[in-house]
């Protein structure tokens, strides 16, 4: 187990990662207009023209959380800091069994779903994120 001190270095490292200028633009592009509603929505933008973004965005979510997985950061510690994970996972975890069946990656955000569920409150929180997301997706479409 990490000592209080090495999680929040490796939770600093990991937030300056997120300011990298390519990461951040996806992550920009993911958070504010990547918000399917369906699986086949999700299919059609994940593999179109935004496919590095989505890649990049989840993969660096993945990465950080397999930090967690493995030991090297406080599961608590983490979730404290980087809340944007939850919002990242709202947006796929509807479709995690579908997605991984048709890309046959049954490991897929397998460190971001272990270290999100393992919050006591990751059902209401996931559910409020995402319910936000679709109601901004809504209200940007609306005009």
């Amino acid at each position: 187990m990490p000592t209080p001190y090495e999680s929040a270095r490796l939770n600093l490292e990991l937030f300056a990662l997120r300011r990298e200028p390519e990461l951040r633009r996806a992550r920009a592009w993911f958070t504010a207009e990547f918000t399917p509603a369906t699986f086949e929505e999700l299919v059609a933008v994940a593999g179109g023209a935004r496919n590095a973004d989505f890649r990049m965005v989840l993969g660096y979510w993945d990465m950080a959380a397999s930090l967690v997985t493995s030991g090297a950061v406080d599961g608590d510690a983490f979730r404290a800091a980087h809340g944007e994970v939850y919002l990242a996972f709202a947006k796929v975890h509807p479709f995690l069994a579908e997605l991984r069946a048709l890309t046959g990656e049954p490991g897929f955000c397998r460190h971001v779903e272990a270290v999100v569920l393992a919050d006591p409150q990751a059902g209401a929180v996931l559910a409020r994120r995402r319910a936000a997301a679709l109601a901004a997706a809504e209200r940007a479409a609306a005009g």
